[in-house]
């Protein structure tokens, strides 16, 4: 599907999607920012700590604490810029990729000058070449660039096609020559990543916002947004259906100005196949906001939006079927309990049993994985339980709640 993302599907942002008219080369990106400032790591922690900068790969990590952590560990820093999505409906760091490589290639370059790092991981998805092509072509641009003061080398790996592939642990161990699969991370890679080394390791997003910091000051940055969430949220909406779009919007937006009257007005799968529902009519009136939502049990997650037209158990159970598919299978609670999880959904689906069976297969793979999969495949089959406690009894009555809708 990133494929044949285009400019068509991509609306133009007030920052990061600001320029989408395909003129992606180096001499347009300096015509219109100039060069890059450099910055100590001090002043860019203390930049992006000013604007609560969070990660914007899902789990909204606290970018500054994970600079400080990777600049204070001992060793020498590794940086790493992910671009291999993993989430099959996120298409927003293959957007940033396509239409403005050198805003992620910013940010790499000032974590690097500011960690004194002179090599810059890539990571990008192998089922997309024109994503690796268009960061090559940057890449190449910024290496003949007479006038760069702060030389880096840039080394590329390609992620294998699968959920888990983006995963910190599986990026690592591609990176080390084994498996693009995850392992069990006693530490964070802040403190022992690559090769035993400080880390630091986000996705493309997130480096395109610290260029953004590094560009224009934390000031001006959080002139969009609110006081307590400065900034903008590229969010991917329909990613995995009919029309998908990748839109720019400061958080603080209403949900009303992000999708239609008829989306709102139905079930709605916020920040991915990991993420949660919103129930229909939730979302009316509500802001873009990552602390809003998590008070409301719902999470932005990587942006993903998904509108649902029908039955949200259904839904569920397509989504957890691909999930016990795409899994490492290194631990139990992959292996034996996710399929089995996608087996107790099948069955509630086709209006068999009660919910019993399932509840006690989310007790059983919650917080026991080698990674986050089972437990981000739990939040999503919790979500729907809670938001549709009788969904299951109308199914095995023959009824669904989208047909009485």
């Amino acid at each position: 599907m990133t494929e044949t993302l285009t400019s068509a599907g991509v609306v133009s942002g007030p920052r990061l999607l600001r320029y989408v008219d395909g003129d992606t080369s180096l001499a347009t990106h300096l015509d219109r920012y100039g060069p890059l400032p450099p910055l100590t790591r001090r002043e860019l922690q203390e930049a992006a700590d000013q604007v609560a900068l969070r990660g914007r790969g899902g789990a909204g990590f606290p970018f500054a604490r994970k600079l400080e952590a990777v600049g204070s560990a001992s060793g020498a820093p590794t940086v790493v810029v992910n671009v291999s999505e993993g989430e099959p409906a996120s298409l927003k760091d293959a957007t940033l990729a396509l239409l403005a490589p050198h805003r992620v290639l910013d940010g790499a370059e000032a974590c690097a000058r500011a960690l004194r790092v002179h090599t810059v991981h890539l990571v990008v998805p192998a089922e997309n070449p024109p994503v690796e092509q268009s960061l090559l072509r940057a890449v190449e641009e910024r290496t003949h660039d007479p006038h760069r003061s702060w030389r880096l080398r840039w080394r590329l790996h390609r992620a294998s096609p699968w959920f888990v592939a983006g995963q910190a642990r599986a990026v690592i161990e591609l990176m080390s020559g084994r498996a693009n699969l995850p392992v069990t991370g006693w530490r964070p890679e802040a403190y022992t990543g690559y090769r035993g080394r400080p880390t630091l390791l986000s996705n493309a997003e997130t480096y395109a916002h610290v260029g953004e910091i590094v560009r224009h000051g934390a000031e001006e940055y959080a002139a969009l947004g609110t006081p307590d969430e400065p900034g903008t949220a590229l969010l991917t909406l329909r990613g995995d259906g009919e029309h998908p779009q990748v839109v720019e919007v400061p958080y603080g937006t209403a949900w009303d100005e992000v999708l239609t009257s008829e989306e709102l007005a139905g079930p709605v799968l916020l920040g991915g196949y990991h993420g949660t529902w919103a129930v229909a009519g939730e979302l009316a009136g509500a802001r873009v906001s990552r602390s809003a939502l998590q008070g409301a049990g719902l999470t932005l997650g990587a942006g993903v939006v998904l509108p649902v037209r029908g039955c949200p158990l259904r839904r569920t159970r397509q989504v957890v079927g691909y999930l016990a598919g795409q899994s490492a299978g290194r631990c139990g609670p992959c292996r034996n309990g996710l399929p089995a999880l996608a087996e107790a959904l099948r069955d509630l689906d086709a209006g068999h049993g009660g919910t019993q069976r399932t509840q006690q297969l989310l007790r059983l793979v919650s917080g026991r994985g080698a990674c986050a999969h089972p437990d981000g495949t739990a939040r999503l089959v919790a979500s729907l339980l809670r938001s549709w406690p009788d969904e299951p009894a109308l199914h095995a009555s023959g009824g669904c709640s989208a047909v009485a809708a």
